[in-house]
């Protein structure tokens, strides 16, 4: 076929290319389109708390946020988790680091805090101000809230104990959110469960918190679910109003 020849050809089809090409760009979304949509449809989940969130000891996404998102993954839950732990982290640098490390438009904040505290023997009434300050500023920012209570070891006394323990109960009571009792529930004191330290769970130990909290966590999702959809179907005043 010629020059001349080839080029008469295309400019007869060219209008026809151009018609098929606007075609495909309508009818198909783009990569990016897909993804971005799929975002914006999927619940952000901040597990905030020290070692025993962070991962210590586990390898690549053994951690418990990582266990927690593939389970609710599996579930057909839209959600990242993201892992907001620091290993050593007692309540004190928990509230230094609060605003930071959650973002505001986060949808649900699981809250681990206070074992080294307990650790360490930090008095009881520190460890209670700095976790009540941390849930006024997630739940005055409107984020759900799931608390993770801790116990106090056997060896720093009943009475270290019975100042201790019901903090987080009684939190979770003044602010109205989700309470999970122990966080380290059917784990603690278990050698197959955890590491050579006897404090650390292993992959396994963490795989049993996740299969525990999971659906405490799950009600929460659908909670914040359903309050969203009805949020974007209220007119915009009445969702103001709340």
């Amino acid at each position: 076929m010629g020059p001349a020849l080839y080029g008469c050809m295309m400019q007869r089809f060219q209008p026809i290319l151009a018609a098929l090409a606007l075609l495909s760009w309508l009818t198909v979304p783009s990569a990016s389109g897909a993804q971005g949509a799929e975002h914006q449809n999927s619940l952000h989940v901040v597990a905030f708390g020290d070692s025993l969130v962070a991962g210590y000891g586990v390898g690549p996404g053994e951690a418990f946020p990582e266990q927690l998102q593939a389970a609710l993954r599996d579930r057909g839950y839209a959600v990242e988790v993201t892992n907001a732990g620091a290993s050593g982290d007692t309540s004190s640098g928990g509230l230094s680091r609060l605003d930071w490390s959650v973002p505001e438009n986060a949808d649900i904040v699981i809250v681990e805090l206070g074992a080294n505290d307990a650790l360490r023997g930090i008095a009881p009434e520190i460890t209670e101000k700095n976790l009540d300050q941390i849930l006024r500023t997630l739940t005055e920012r409107g984020q759900a809230v799931i608390l993770a209570g801790m116990i106090a070891p056997p060896n720093m006394g009943s009475d270290y104990a019975a100042a201790f323990n019901p903090i987080f109960a009684r939190l979770a009571e003044k602010y109205e959110v989700a309470f999970y009792p122990f966080f380290l529930d059917g784990v603690a004191a278990q050698p197959g469960l955890n590491q050579g330290d006897a404090i650390h769970p292993n992959k396994d130990g963490v795989a049993a918190i996740v299969e525990k909290m999971l659906p405490l966590v799950s009600e929460t999702l659908d909670s914040v679910s359903a309050r969203q959809m009805s949020d974007q179907s209220s007119p915009p005043d009445a969702a103001a109003a709340r």
